[in-house]
């Protein structure tokens, strides 16, 4: 791509000068194809249906997306509409990693709830580290204020004091954000003991992770266990963003054991760092909406036409943007939003 912005030359005349476009722009139209798609199932319960439609969708746009991609985030099924392995893209440019997530919180929309996102991420080749669906780990991830701050092998008490001092505030004035489930509860008695606040989300750890490193979230640190390829996308925009991330497996049977060195782990208790989790310089992420959240509005609909609000960063020029969009569509789009997934 030529920019209309010229440069001089050694000789005093002008030349073009090549400007790299941001693929995180293209990219934004599978989350807001799949944001589209999955925002009309909002509240019906069929999580599988809702899964299926995001992924067709988010497939379809990335036809037409300039990039020679290899997917190493995303179904575990290779049959799958976006499963590992698979190309996606219209097979120009460089070739390059994708980790994505059509749908991340399909529960959340299924109940009406919010805070469901889709997500995509691109990567130099080689960049991404394989992460198996089904493969957990222990998360910790705060802001680029806090940043070199946590460690998720030491205490709760002293990560939030050190993010406390970092951000010079009080350990009490803290919010901490994790997911709510049963393997948490000792991670909540900590906290409380040491005065910090608690927000808990159903679904979605990715845009807990962000939540933690934008402005105006209310959110300091996301903390907890959940998916590792959730953590792999969340290191990719927090690699952008200027956030810290640290994770190790959380291996809860020998299964889970074998299927870590199967994949090629060999210290099981090994500390990840976003740079190890993404070791490329040139990251690109987008993110969409679906339900309403701390993070992201989500899609409203009306007649004929529909809006949703996304992110996009990219890592190698430090942008971060926030748009709103107006797309305007078919009716045929309304009179199939329901339709079985096959």
């Amino acid at each position: 791509m030529k920019s209309d912005v010229s440069t001089p030359s050694s000789g005093g005349v002008t030349t073009p000068r090549t400007v790299q476009p941001n693929l995180g722009l293209e990219l934004l139209r599978a989350t807001e194809a799949a944001a589209l798609s999955a925002g009309r199932w909002m509240g019906n319960l069929d999580r599988e249906g809702i899964r299926g439609t995001a992924a067709n969708a988010m497939r379809e746009a990335l036809t037409g997306v300039h990039v020679k991609g290899t997917i190493v985030i995303g179904e575990e099924s290779v049959s799958a509409p976006l499963g590992l392995g698979q190309t996606v893209g219209d097979g120009s440019g460089d070739a390059c990693d994708v980790a994505l997530k059509p749908l991340d919180g399909s529960t959340l929309v299924a109940k009406g709830l919010p805070n469901a996102v889709s997500v995509i991420a691109t990567a130099e080749r080689g960049s991404l580290v394989r992460a198996p669906v089904g493969m957990y780990a222990e998360k910790i991830a705060v802001g680029p204020e806090a940043r070199g701050s946590v460690d998720v092998t030491d205490s709760v008490e002293n990560n939030l004091q050190r993010v406390a001092f970092a951000k010079k505030v009080q350990v009490s004035d803290l919010t901490v954000v994790m997911l709510d489930r049963p393997r948490h509860e000792p991670l909540m008695e900590q906290v409380r003991q040491v005065g910090a606040r608690i927000t808990l989300l159903s679904d979605g750890d990715i845009a807990a992770a962000i939540m933690a490193t934008l402005e105006g979230t209310g959110i300091d640190v996301m903390l907890g266990i959940g998916g590792l390829p959730e953590a792999v996308l969340a290191a990719c925009a927090l690699k952008c963003l200027g956030g810290d991330l640290q994770c190790r497996l959380w291996l809860r049977s020998r299964d889970d054991e074998e299927k870590a060195r199967a994949a090629g782990y060999e210290d099981l208790r090994g500390v990840f760092s976003v740079d190890d989790l993404v070791r490329g310089e040139d990251v690109a992420f987008a993110a969409t909406g679906v339900t309403d959240g701390e993070f992201l509005h989500g899609v409203i609909y009306h007649h004929f036409w529909a809006e949703t609000e996304s992110m996009v960063f990219r890592s190698k020029s430090g942008t971060v943007r926030h748009l709103n969009t107006k797309h305007h569509y078919a009716l045929k789009s309304v009179e199939g939003a329901h339709r079985k997934v096959r």
